[in-house]
């Protein structure tokens, strides 16, 4: 499971589970990451004001996003808000992080405010095979919108980083399965359609109480969809993450390229207290670029506020990053919450 592949530079990497370090996992390309409560109390109190340059788009800036009409026969990707998308590939619906709350916070009255409606009624969902969920942040496993899942699609398997299944047992709700860094497992579905799903490395944390820091792990994921034992597709989720040199060149070389990313954009701003665990759109290109991603959709902006960038400055940084590294933006996806495009 865990192979050894040479990188360009001559120097071999290892698909290696994350190292854990008194029960704690820990990130291994980075030492440390300043995310305690005393350094949020800072950001809070403006120490970190001076990094969180606005760009601001020209007026009447808006993304290229061309509306061409859906094929039904061909695999389609819906961006729900946030970190939600709902994937679709030849009857089998495929869930990510959903989140249908008014806030990502563990209490209803406060924590970060939803500043747009979803699109849809979580009801309105056709039935779910598969739900990703990448950690166990309040904004990425929520609570309500996962038990309304589990109710509605009762055989929808709920695939989590390892450790995340004590949550999911504390709400009695046993389809799950965990993953560590580089474990895969199959599913099969009818039409003689295989799915692989692979949880891969992000650079993170994790946590939902003030004890509970780092014991369980964080991930992404690369689906890979077979029909007849061929490979067909192959998605890759990144959940969130911050950049490192290393990851995402190693995913890229696993998987050769992908047919659809799904990657940050949001959540940058202050960058010396968001870049160990969240990427700007500059690095989210070169995430695109290192695992050769045949089209990418943007994601965890627009929906909470969580950082210090204005809310339409993800999408222009992305363009602007885009132009510089001479790439198409229609490579590069920025959806609208409920929109649906092909891939």
């Amino acid at each position: 499971m865990y192979d050894e592949i040479e990188e360009g530079n001559g120097v071999h990497c290892r698909n290696l589970p994350c190292p854990k370090e008194k029960g704690r996992y820990k990130n291994p390309h980075i030492s440390d990451i300043k995310r305690r409560f005393w350094d949020f109390l800072l950001w809070q109190a403006g120490k970190y004001d001076h990094e969180s340059f606005k760009t601001m788009p020209p007026v009447g800036f808006r993304y290229p996003n061309p509306k061409a009409p859906l094929q039904e026969s061909v695999p389609s990707v819906t961006w729900m808000n946030h970190c939600t998308f709902h994937v679709a590939y030849q009857g089998v619906h495929l869930l990510t992080d959903p989140i249908w709350s008014k806030r990502c916070s563990p209490f209803g009255f406060l924590g970060p405010k939803r500043l747009h409606q979803p699109p849809c009624d979580i009801g309105e969902l056709p039935h779910i095979d598969v739900v990703l969920i990448s950690h166990d942040h309040y904004d990425h496993l929520d609570k309500s919108s996962i038990l309304h899942v589990a109710r509605k699609s009762p055989q929808a398997v709920f695939i989590v980083p390892e450790g995340v299944g004590k949550w999911f047992k504390k709400h009695k709700l046993y389809n799950f399965l965990e993953l560590s860094w580089w474990q895969h497992t199959e599913l099969e579905f009818p039409g003689d359609i295989q799915l692989r799903i692979t949880a891969v490395p992000c650079q993170h944390f994790s946590g939902r109480g003030v004890f509970g820091r780092n014991t369980t792990l964080w991930c992404g994921f690369a689906a890979q969809f077979f029909e007849k034992k061929t490979l067909k597709k192959q998605m890759y989720f990144v959940g969130d993450t911050g950049y490192n040199p290393h990851d995402f060149l190693n995913i890229g070389k696993n998987f050769g390229t992908f047919d659809l990313s799904l990657i940050p954009i949001g959540t940058y701003l202050p960058f010396s207290f968001m870049s160990p665990v969240h990427i700007c759109p500059n690095k989210a290109v070169m995430i695109h670029q290192e695992v050769g991603s045949r089209l990418s959709v943007g994601m965890h902006w627009k929906t909470f506020c969580l950082s210090d960038e204005d809310l339409q400055q993800p999408p222009y940084d992305l363009y602007l990053a885009m132009k510089e590294a001479n790439l198409d933006p229609l490579a590069f996806r920025v959806l609208e919450p409920g929109q649906t495009i092909n891939w």
